[in-house]
């Protein structure tokens, strides 16, 4: 267990956090940011911290928990505080629930998804493993075999493209994408009723299959641009689902 220097733990943070929680958060973003803080290390006392950070101590508890909550803390009664590798998972958790509090955050989410699909298949082109595209091709098997089936067809259609950003052996983009998949499953389940019509299920799963074909023949450019006429398709959907939710109210009489 390293034990940091007081010296350098307390030289003074920035300016631009001027509440006391957001002082606290700076302090460790900017700590665990150049290594001077990492997994394992004891926080110095809370009287300590508390002066060098210009905060009350209930401010700094309360912080202090907060952290603890978001598993970058570990505090153990009558030992301390000690610093944990962050949960990707839980981190996740909190931003789908920052997220959720956001205006139109479907159609946010889902340019937010286009852009890390779109980057990740190119990079899937240059990265996939055989392995990468045997899982793939799986789940674009399980797709097809699902298309008289909303829900089996929707938990393979999110699987398959999870699978694309996981190829893409970036765990930056994966783990963004985890963090607003269930928003992303939440808009699928909202236009089932669409993907019921047959017609439509049988051109999103062409457009899976041109996207694999792609992939397998790693043609970046290629892939990327039938990706994005695959969420054109979605997009279309959306609008569809819109007109007839507005055609099927009651006019006044």
């Amino acid at each position: 267990m390293s034990d940091p220097s007081t010296h350098s733990i307390l030289r003074p943070i920035s300016e631009e956090d001027q509440t006391g929680a957001a002082r606290v958060f700076a302090f460790f973003r900017d700590r665990l940011m150049t290594g001077e803080l990492k997994a394992g290390d004891r926080l110095l006392p809370e009287r300590v911290l508390a002066l060098a950070l210009g905060v009350s101590r209930p401010v700094l508890r309360e912080a202090l928990r907060s952290l603890a909550v978001l598993g970058l803390l570990d505090i153990q009664h009558g030992r301390g505080a000690f610093i944990r590798a962050a949960d990707a998972s839980v981190l996740g958790q909190a931003l789908t629930l920052c997220l959720l509090h956001q205006p139109n955050i479907t159609d946010d989410v889902l340019q937010a998804r286009i852009a890390i699909e779109c980057q990740a298949i190119r990079l899937a082109c240059e990265r996939a493993s055989e392995r990468d595209l045997q899982t793939i091709g799986t789940l674009l098997d399980a797709l097809v075999a699902a298309i008289d089936e909303p829900e089996a067809r929707n938990a393979a259609d999110h699987a398959f493209h999870v699978a694309i950003v996981q190829a893409s052996g970036s765990g930056s983009l994966m783990k963004i994408y985890e963090a607003i998949s269930p928003l992303l499953r939440q808009e699928r389940g909202e236009r089932r009723e669409t993907l019921s019509d047959p017609t439509v299920a049988i051109r999103i799963t062409t457009a899976h299959r041109d996207v694999f074909l792609a992939l397998v023949r790693r043609e970046p450019d290629a892939a990327e641009r039938l990706l994005r006429e695959h969420f054109r398709i979605g997009e279309e959907l959306r609008r569809r689902n819109l007109i007839t939710s507005y055609e099927s109210q009651e006019q006044p009489s």
